[in-house]
């Protein structure tokens, strides 16, 4: 198993995400991705699925200190009494006593972060998460949380795929010792047909997924694809026994532009 380590966590490098799985397709993906080897799942509130990934992960077998689980605050439980309730409520969803990463799933500017921070890290404190972040924060809020949160924060979740440079946001993580995760990592599907990918992959013999999910993981980057397909969750575990030359991975950077952006709910913060 590889992990990226950032400020006491270690998270596995490659999960499953889960947005948009529902009822027993969710399950029996969760289920059969832990019996693959995957040891990080990530869920969320919005989500509407976490009391099935509690079932998959009960259905795997594998033990729970050996799988790390995500999920994400949504934004109208920011308030800090609603927050640690809302927190409390998840657990329950997912039949854990603990999660082992909560994040804030989106910036949220009706309530001041420093409130939310507090509450956040009370969470910590309280024994309900071992390890507490961000998803969707830019630079300048990545900044402005790390200053508010008397706990280490340990990532910021992100869309980062080939299309879109997330060169700042990296940056400003590795200067607090966050881990950037990557949500969307093959642009949901986007890569599988680009013709630079497919050559790339072909002197490794994989595809063009494959490609995406290992320039992220070179970059020190933990990666989430999401897939409702069986045989996709094997294919994108298994990038762990080839290494992109140099010259590919600036190839693949190059893609990149900063406004690629697939995923925005309409109140996304203006991106640095």
């Amino acid at each position: 198993m590889h992990f990226i380590e950032a400020n006491g966590a270690k998270i596995p490098a490659i999960g499953l995400g889960t947005w948009e799985l529902r009822g027993r397709t969710c399950a029996r993906l969760v289920e059969q991705a832990l019996r693959l080897g995957y040891r990080h799942i990530d869920t969320a509130q919005v989500y509407e699925n976490e009391r099935e990934v509690g079932e998959g992960l009960r259905g795997s077998g594998v033990k729970r200190g050996e799988v790390f689980v995500t999920t994400k605050i949504w934004t109208t439980h920011f308030a800090p009494n609603d927050l640690e309730r809302s927190t409390k409520e998840s657990l329950a969803r997912l039949r854990l006593t603990e999660i082992d990463l909560l994040l804030l799933h989106w910036p949220n500017p009706q309530v001041p972060l420093s409130e939310t921070l507090g509450a956040l890290a009370r969470v910590k404190q309280l024994g309900l998460a071992r390890h507490i972040g961000v998803s969707n924060f830019t630079v300048a809020l990545i900044e402005e949380a790390v200053a508010a949160c008397p706990e280490p924060l340990v990532c910021d979740q992100v869309e980062y795929h080939p299309y879109l440079d997330q060169a700042k946001v990296r940056e400003a993580c590795a200067r607090h010792g966050m881990a950037v995760v990557a949500y969307s990592p093959v642009a949901k599907g986007r890569v599988k047909n680009d013709q630079a990918l497919l050559r790339i992959g072909d002197r490794y013999r994989k595809t063009s997924a494959q490609v995406c999910l290992r320039w992220l993981v070179q970059q020190n980057v933990a990666a989430i694809p999401r897939t409702s397909k069986l045989e996709r969750l094997s294919e994108n575990i298994e990038i762990f026994d080839f290494e992109l030359s140099d010259a590919d991975m600036r190839e693949i950077s190059e893609m990149g532009s900063a406004n690629r952006r697939l995923t925005d709910f309409g109140f996304a913060p203006k991106w640095d």
